[in-house]
């Protein structure tokens, strides 16, 4: 199953949106710090992150100790990024990609975008900059999943399917 990866993130909203997705999706979310809040469990909970107990939240204490772990796992990075021609719709995910967020301020420095192994943007109006971080990652995981077939099963119990 794709994984989400949050390089150094800057606004604990985001963070705390991108981790209840994943515990929501069954998909892990790597954070790479240092990050520009608290990350501890403590904070998390404070922020009313209650679902931290079904996130499955994998912490790196930089870029090298990240890399290290996905090059010996196997798996391939997928960078989203608005410096990228190829839209995300259009891009071939594997079960095993690492979808990449770069920092909220800065997104990822030169040497983390030279060292993926794709890079894809989400087509947007001309003159806008970007879209909400969280969205974005919501936008490219969904269509990850989708085209992995990975996504957890639909639930029968509690919905009205009118």
């Amino acid at each position: 199953m794709p994984i989400l990866a949050l390089y150094q993130p800057d606004i604990p909203q985001n963070t705390g949106t991108l981790l209840r997705l994943g515990a929501c999706l069954g998909v892990e979310v790597h954070v790479i710090g240092p990050t520009g809040f608290d990350l501890s469990d403590r904070a998390l909970r404070r922020a009313g992150m209650d679902y931290l107990e079904s996130a499955a939240l994998v912490r790196h204490v930089g870029w090298d100790a990240f890399r290290a772990a996905t090059t010996a796992a196997g798996r391939r990075l997928v960078l989203a990024t608005t410096r990228a021609d190829l839209p995300y719709t259009a891009f071939p995910f594997a079960a095993d990609d690492v979808i990449l967020l770069g920092r909220e301020s800065a997104g990822v420095p030169d040497a983390v975008h030279a060292a993926v192994d794709a890079r894809v943007t989400i087509p947007m109006r001309p003159g806008l900059r970007s879209i909400n971080l969280a969205l974005a990652g919501a936008m490219i995981l969904g269509e990850a999943l989708r085209r992995t077939g990975t996504g957890p099963a639909p639930s029968t119990s509690g919905a009205d399917p009118s």
